[in-house]
């Protein structure tokens, strides 16, 4: 059903300048689309830049998922308990349906006819300092099972992990889409609830941690220092600005 993620979504005040930064954080400058909702083009998916409304903040404001056969999908999906409603073309002309929010406890989730992406036509990047291509995306939820019950039981992804780890206070559930992975995030402190889950932030892969943090710093992009990662070998950093509000770590080897 789900062979990957399409694009994310990011509200931005101006969209325009959004990508620039982006261009700039991830050494990938391949933009694509129209004026409207400009994206950048990864090896993976792509970043779809979308005006903010009034009362939106900055940030993460949707998933897109990849099928290939957009009716069977559909049909699926509704067999399973879901809301899907019809929507126009995107500005490609792929065509897309959107599951209402009311199925996916508050995240915007569509669906767009796309075949799997081909990552040898996307221009390489720049070298191990520069994003090779999404990592993960992070949702928060107040009710880990319920998101299980969705990702896994009616989207169809495939759950790799399932980890509980007090230290942390976090539940973690890794959901594997395509190469990459939907992460939903649960804090332990909190409790279950039964409130909305939320888009929260991303993960980039980069060949060179070390290498990509002094890109970064010296292109006058606050970043963090380099540190040990919760994945075996890994190194990470957090990016501290020029992000249009979503948190953000890159993640790599140290060379």
């Amino acid at each position: 059903m789900i062979h990957g993620l399409e694009h994310v979504a990011l509200a931005a005040t101006s969209p325009r300048e959004a990508l620039d930064a982006y261009a700039r954080l991830l050494d990938h400058p391949t933009a694509v689309g129209d004026a409207s909702a400009p994206r950048l083009e990864t090896a993976n998916t792509d970043l779809k830049f979308m005006a903010r409304m009034a009362d939106q903040p900055e940030g993460l404001a949707g998933l897109a998922f990849a099928v290939e056969d957009l009716a069977k999908t559909c049909n699926l999906l509704e067999r399973r308990g879901m809301r899907v409603l019809e929507a126009d073309a995107d500005e490609t002309g792929a065509k897309a349906l959107f599951v209402a929010t009311d199925s996916t406890h508050g995240v915007p989730i569509s669906l767009v006819s796309r075949a799997p992406r081909d990552a040898s036509k996307v221009a390489p990047p720049g070298g191990a300092a520069a994003v090779s291509a999404l990592d993960h995306v992070v949702i928060r939820t107040p009710n880990p099972e319920r998101a299980v019950a969705l990702y896994s039981g009616r989207l169809g992804l495939s759950l790799r992990l399932d980890r509980t780890e007090p230290s942390w206070g976090a539940r973690l559930l890794f959901f594997r889409c395509g190469d990459l992975v939907v992460e939903v995030a649960h804090d332990l402190k909190a409790g279950i609830g039964d409130g909305n889950d939320s888009l929260w932030g991303l993960s980039w892969r980069v060949g060179d941690a070390s290498a990509a943090q002094r890109r970064l710093k010296s292109a006058g992009i606050e970043v963090s220092d380099v540190r040990t990662g919760r994945r075996p070998g890994s190194k990470v950093f957090t990016v501290r600005c020029q992000t249009a509000g979503v948190p953000t770590i890159m993640i790599g080897m140290d060379g």
